[in-house]
């Protein structure tokens, strides 16, 4: 593992399965997972990137953090629609449905939502 993210689940079943779907249009899957707790990586290997989603340790409510969002860079704008299309399947909001963002770069293809507990979640392609 080279760098990992954590968001936080309100209700564990209900992001697990977000993420299952969504993550699966990418290539990632879970590679381990214990009670309130499930790790996700590249080919479920568990090396490169790793994303947790788990119940915050303090025990406190998982809340979304305000300017955080979680970004996965991908392979083609067919993986950007298949992401959004899973996640909006599976309990995600609309933050900004897959489309061109010149502003951000000429080549940026991105999409935008909120995972069931509200964190906030970025797929790109940029040629």
């Amino acid at each position: 593992m080279t760098v990992y993210m954590t968001v936080g689940a309100l209700d564990s079943d209900t992001s697990n399965a977000f993420y299952d779907a969504a993550l699966a249009t990418i290539g990632w899957s879970k590679h381990t997972d214990f009670p309130g707790w499930r790790a996700y990586s590249e080919g479920g290997a568990g090396a490169g990137p790793v994303l947790w989603v788990c119940k915050p340790f303090n025990g406190e409510p998982a809340s979304a953090g305000n300017g955080a969002m979680v970004g996965f860079m991908v392979k083609s704008r067919a993986e950007v629609d298949a992401f959004y299309e899973a996640a909006m399947a599976h309990g995600g909001a609309d933050e900004g449905a897959p489309a061109a963002r010149p502003h951000y770069g000429p080549t940026w293809y991105a999409a935008y939502m909120r995972d069931p507990s509200g964190n906030k979640i970025s797929v790109v392609h940029n040629d």
